[in-house]
């Protein structure tokens, strides 16, 4: 019953905002619209959240979104464990946020457990493009995650630089 709920609740209608607001151009106007359409469907979110077309949210319910967050164009956020983004993070296009992983069972990673791997990312942080944020991840304050690069559930130093796949600390 929870499950039926929570899809009703989060899951359905927001794919039916972002469906129905994906025609819509990526300009200030309908990023806020469409961010404030959304907004009703995320377990928490701040005020000024604006989000670009092509995104998808899994286990919406589970996401939690502070103030002032950008989230551009084709983004993917798998919340089968907690996402939780601090105020002004913006995130550029065509990331890929998962917190979750897979065992293996039987030999085949098909049917095996899904763990639930929470991740936190900090205030004032930038997911710039094409990264890959894995299940476990903490990226504190002010981390700059350069395109390209994957966190591997790493703890990233507040107000530094990271790049590469696994990310490494580069300033």
């Amino acid at each position: 019953m929870n499950r039926i709920f929570v899809m009703l609740r989060y899951d359905w209608p927001l794919l039916f905002v972002l469906l129905f607001t994906n025609w819509l151009p990526d300009n200030v106007v309908f990023l806020k619209f469409r961010g404030w359409c959304c907004s009703f469907f995320l377990g928490t979110c701040g005020k000024n959240l604006r989000i670009g077309r092509n995104n998808i949210f899994y286990n919406p319910s589970k996401v939690s979104i502070g103030n002032d967050v950008y989230i551009a164009h084709n983004n993917w956020f798998c919340a089968s464990g907690e996402i939780n983004i601090g105020n002004e993070v913006i995130f550029g296009p065509l990331n890929t946020i998962v917190a979750a992983g897979h065992t293996k069972q039987n030999g085949s990673y098909r049917y095996g457990n899904e763990p639930s791997l929470n991740i936190k990312i900090g205030d004032g942080s930038w997911i710039t493009s094409q990264c890959v944020v894995t299940g476990g991840t903490v990226i504190n304050n002010g981390v700059l995650l350069a395109a390209n690069s994957v966190t591997g559930g790493k703890e990233l130093e507040a107000n530094s630089t990271y790049a590469g796949s696994p990310v490494n600390k580069i300033k």
